[in-house]
């Protein structure tokens, strides 16, 4: 499963407008950390389809997304619910550390 790349042009629509938790994986191709975390996170959105949207934002391509979310180190994550962020954590963490943290968004 391949977790699509937002543009600026996209994110409110697709993050702020979503009818479901979305969590936002800011990243970039260059990062280490964020190519070993990529497998957990196409996991997580893999097992919570239809329950959780999962999106990527490269901030080498959308720098302005990362300035507006403060984004200073990556990989940094962002759990929105109803267009508000309710979460948001860096580093690349074992898969149980995302599920023990999207039960608190996941119904």
């Amino acid at each position: 499963m391949s977790i699509r790349e937002l543009s600026t042009a996209e994110f409110s629509a697709e993050v702020l407008d979503a009818s479901v938790p979305v969590l936002v994986d800011f990243w970039a191709p260059w990062c280490q950390p964020c190519r070993s975390v990529a497998p957990v996170i196409d996991a997580l959105a893999r097992e919570n389809a239809g329950k959780l949207a999962v999106f990527k934002v490269n901030i080498d391509e959308q720098p302005e997304l990362a300035t507006q979310h403060g984004i200073r180190s990556i990989p940094f994550f962002k759990i929105f619910v109803r267009g508000e962020s309710v979460m948001e954590f860096s580093g690349a963490r074992p898969k149980s550390d995302f599920d023990t943290l999207l039960t608190t968004v996941i119904d």
